[in-house]
């Protein structure tokens, strides 16, 4: 498999930021009266939309939803943004990647700002052409909207050459809708069901799989 354009995925892909993104969705919770000690209950946050996750998981309406992501933020700002670690090797295989005539570009569902503030602090930055992720405004924040957006600030528009890479279904289900291949990777936070019934086109078990996969 040869792609010119990479497009990654940053949470669960090029970092695990589990413990930034629970802690910073138990303090949202909490001004809604909710306690959850169990920061492993609150997981399934990481990767998808923020919105759609309280909704879903805890049956926030709309508008609440929109103030739970709002409270969210001000912990994650300042705090949980860093509360963060990048995948051991992942530097590396970015570095190869790069330097065998790719272009790497990051494709998140995280507001952009947050983004680029993530990538500059763990010196990641650097390998990437373009570093892309939803608006504040949420009028960009599904996946395909996202890897749309990269694809046009970009003028990319041979997808054959396009690959998406993440962990979770999001990830896989965005590539499909804009019409290009994806690689699941599994040691993310998307099970290996998860990304099989979404349909990736192919998987790496470990980030230097994925590597050889590229």
């Amino acid at each position: 498999m040869k792609k010119e354009y990479l497009l990654f995925d940053l949470d669960g892909t090029l970092t695990d930021p589990g413990e930034g993104i629970t802690k910073s969705v138990q303090y949202a919770l909490r001004a809604f009266g909710i306690e959850e000690e169990d920061l492993n209950r609150l997981v399934c946050f990481i990767g998808p939309p923020l919105k759609d996750s309280f909704i879903e998981y805890y049956g926030f309406t709309a508008e609440d939803a929109d103030r739970a992501v709002t409270v969210f933020r001000e912990y994650f700002k300042d705090r949980g943004i860093f509360e963060n670690e990048v995948y051991d090797g992942i530097d590396q295989v970015l570095g190869h990647l790069r330097d065998s005539g790719s272009k790497l570009y990051v494709a998140s569902s995280k507001p952009e700002v947050f983004v680029r503030r993530i990538l500059k602090h763990f010196k990641l930055d650097s390998y990437f052409t373009f570093m892309g992720g939803a608006d504040f405004e949420e009028t960009r924040v599904k996946k395909a909207d996202v890897i749309r957006y990269v694809l046009q600030e970009n003028q990319i528009t041979d997808l054959s050459k396009v690959i998406m890479i993440g962990d979770r279904k999001h990830d896989v289900l965005g590539a499909k809708e804009t019409g290009m291949e994806s690689i699941g990777v599994l040691y993310g936070y998307g099970s290996r069901e998860e990304l099989v019934e979404a349909g990736a086109d192919h998987l790496a078990e470990t980030v230097f799989d994925l590597q050889k996969l590229l």
